[in-house]
């Protein structure tokens, strides 16, 4: 709890229209997108600077109060619960575009900027940013920072991390801090620019990112290819980048998903077939008629019972959306929607399939499953009822049986979701308890006390889901 000589400062050092602990406040940010996770807040803080970023934590520290940084609050993993009350910290005042600078290719922001907007601010200047995640229309880019987002392009551009030229940081002890900058080249010293990428809000708070851009393909396309067996189409996904061919967007639907989809989205998907891959690609006019024409065949020759292109921009466009809305669409089905994502050496994609749809029949449970199959990240997404104990108790063995088997296969149990809370049981399956321990050193040495995220990433063994109530 925050004593009343601590409310008074934190009021003074952000106004008092920037400091929230009525109760409808503290519960509209108790939880976040992730099922199963609520916990109170003491006090909502919007500062309105870097300064007042710094002396926020600075105050905190010295108090040991916790501090949960928080985007949009789309976060899927529970990281931006504040499983031990404390602070959570707004960006509200802190959504700028601070400069695009066409001459060296990069755009600096501050955290609380909409994803999209600045995608849209970019494009305008002819330039393409392009880590897109699903949630971009509501995300912030601070969030996309903590958390190292990935999205539909990730196959071929890599995800947020890889865009990351430089941060402006706030330390547990209020220190500020800038790592990189515009640079092609930089090694000296620790690359702490990438240590913080991906730190899910737990070593400081980033305040400024100066972000690559890279000149907009000159033309792309968009087709669709229609399965009759789920195992086909992940077979194709693993030929065609065998075949080294390495399309924009390479994305998987089964029939559950795109029979839900195209109820929501309306745009004339089939719902008759077992699964469809939703494919792209950019570039150079002659690279793309080449590839989009290598890739059908390939999918003919994997079983694929129809290939259809898209015949305008507009078709294209609506097929991304459609895409983009799956886990809107799948809510609407039952109260509780798990949507997780595990990854899979892109060659394991059939072998994880079919351990999804396995795994689910064992458990008796509904498994919905799409996702980045170009990049091996698959969100196997259950629809359940948080009231139905029995049943979210099956579901919790469902999902740790993915986990397990993603790590079997070489992958990990987290693509672009995140540890937060929700995972942190399962971290060491990945890591094993001596790099859990490497990581906890890392944190010791960034918030030795702790405020700082607090209960997120870290767990020493597997437990069930936490429930905090308010």
């Amino acid at each position: 709890m925050l004593t009343e000589a601590v409310k008074r400062q934190l009021t003074a050092i952000v106004g008092p229209e920037n400091f929230q602990d009525n109760k409808a406040s503290l519960l509209v940010y108790s939880y976040d997108a992730t099922p199963q996770f609520q916990s109170m807040p003491d006090a909502v803080v919007a500062p309105r600077n870097t300064e007042e970023v710094s002396s926020v934590l600075k105050l905190c520290n010295e108090n040991e109060i916790p501090i949960i940084p928080r985007g949009s609050g789309t976060n899927l993993s529970a990281g931006t619960t504040p499983l031990n009350g404390g602070i959570v910290l707004l960006f509200k005042h802190m959504q700028d575009i601070i400069e695009i600078d066409e001459e060296n290719l990069t755009i600096t922001v501050q955290p609380g900027l909409i994803t999209l907007d600045m995608i849209h601010a970019v494009e305008a200047k002819g330039l393409f940013y392009p880590p897109d995640p699903s949630s971009m229309k509501i995300s912030t880019i601070g969030g996309n920072l903590n958390e190292n987002s990935g999205g539909l392009r990730g196959l071929k551009y890599g995800v947020t991390r890889d865009y990351v030229m430089g941060l402006e940081v706030v330390l547990p002890n209020g220190d500020i801090i800038r790592t990189g900058g515009k640079l092609a080249k930089d090694v000296a010293g620790y690359d702490l620019t990438r240590l913080f990428v991906g730190s899910e809000g737990t070593l400081g708070v980033i305040t400024e990112a100066t972000l690559k851009l890279v000149p907009m393909p000159e033309t792309k396309k968009t087709m669709l290819a229609l399965y009759e067996g789920i195992e086909a189409a992940a077979e194709a996904v693993s030929s065609i980048i065998a075949n080294r061919i390495i399309p924009t967007t390479l994305e998987f639907l089964d029939r559950p998903t795109l029979k839900v989809v195209e109820e929501f989205a309306q745009i004339g998907l089939p719902t008759d077939i077992e699964a469809v891959l939703l494919i792209e690609q950019d570039g150079p006019e002659e690279v793309v008629e080449r590839d989009i024409s290598n890739i059908a065949a390939l999918c003919r020759e994997n079983q694929a019972i129809q290939v259809d292109i898209a015949k305008s921009e507009m078709e294209a466009d609506a097929l991304r959306t459609a895409r983009r809305t799956a886990l809107s669409a799948l809510a609407r089905l039952k109260p509780t929607t798990i949507l997780e994502d595990a990854t899979v050496p892109r060659s394991k994609i059939a072998a994880m399939v079919r351990a999804i749809n396995d795994i689910a029949k064992q458990y008796d449970v509904e498994i919905c499953t799409f996702g980045h199959a170009g990049d091996g990240n698959l969100h196997p997404t259950c629809l359940t009822d948080v009231r139905n104990k029995e049943e979210i108790h099956r579901v919790e063995q469902a999902f740790e049986a993915i986990f397990h088997k993603a790590v079997e296969l070489g992958g990990t149990i987290t693509g672009e979701h995140g540890v937060g809370a929700m995972k942190s049981p399962y971290l060491h399956l990945k890591l094993g308890e001596e790099g859990i321990d490497t990581m906890k050193g890392i944190k010791q040495a960034f918030d030795p006390n702790n405020i700082m995220n607090p209960g997120k990433v870290f767990a020493k063994s597997e437990r069930k889901r936490v429930v905090v109530q308010p």
